[in-house]
């Protein structure tokens, strides 16, 4: 735009009303620029099966970021240092950063956790010193509901800052009673016995075959592992039929379970 196609009085405010016409032009297409980013970003996550929560935050970033950069071309066009302004939001961004280092280090957890999917809703794991069933994963936490029906929410930075043990993620789950027999009691009939419970059991899956292992020799009992894998779902129901197979065939076959030992502490 040339000075002389406005009126005599605002030719002196040439460059300032052409810097705030600029400015505001590019505030508006900055905003439409966002806008855009964020649709596009957003679709190309979901296509790639991005988590919805992580796919809405890191677009959402980029809207910012692209507006923010609009905003900053905008002050430039009407004087205003824009190194200054920069290193004001930098020095902003950086005390915020400082006051909110915990919750960031959550955040940047819980991306990770979304990212690379050691674990996703409906698994049963351990983390951060709790089991559970993971109900859901955020920015910021991991929420568990433990075997009694508890609650549990885990920062991510405690999920990822320790070992995630993943129960469920491979589709079964292998688990064993650990069970003795009266001393005098025949190795092999005890096997026998055991393996037949084990055989008999239902729910539980025939490959890998169950097992059953002789462990060592108790205060007042030979002692027995037996071992059995279930689909993931049937892990307890399965571990609870193979305890009562053992107790009938033990019975079945006379075999005595011997009684813990009990402790007794003598008054000092």
């Amino acid at each position: 735009m040339h000075p002389q196609i406005l009126p005599e009085s605002l030719r002196p405010y040439a460059d300032l009303i052409f810097g705030i016409t600029a400015a505001i032009l590019i505030l508006i297409l900055g905003w439409i620029a966002s806008k855009w980013a964020n649709r596009l970003l957003l679709k190309l996550f979901r296509r790639r099966q991005v988590d919805e929560s992580l796919a809405r935050f890191l677009a959402a970033l980029a809207q910012y970021t692209v507006l923010a950069m609009g905003v900053i071309a905008a002050l430039g066009k009407v004087g205003v240092e824009t190194t200054s302004v920069v290193a004001i939001f930098a020095s902003a961004g950086l005390a915020i950063g400082l006051a909110l280092q915990g919750s960031l280090s959550n955040f940047a957890s819980g991306v990770l956790l979304l990212l690379f999917r050691p674990l996703t809703i409906g698994d049963t794991v351990t983390v951060g010193g709790h089991l559970g069933t993971v109900e859901e994963i955020g920015l910021f936490a991991t929420t568990l509901v433990t075997p009694g029906n508890e609650m549990v929410v885990v920062p991510n930075a405690a999920v990822t800052g320790g070992s995630i043990v993943n129960h469920t993620c491979r589709g079964t789950r292998r688990g064993k009673v650990e069970i003795g027999v009266a001393y005098g009691t025949s190795i092999e009939v005890a096997t026998s016995a055991l393996q037949r419970a084990a055989d008999r059991t239902a729910l539980i899956l025939r490959d890998p075959a169950p097992a059953v292992v002789f462990v060592g020799f108790g205060a007042s009992s030979l002692d027995f592992v037996v071992a059995g894998s279930s689909k993931s779902g049937d892990y307890l129901a399965m571990l609870h039929n193979l305890r009562v197979a053992i107790y009938e065939e033990l019975n079945a076959a006379k075999i005595d379970i011997p009684f813990p030992q009990m402790v007794v502490h003598k008054a000092s």
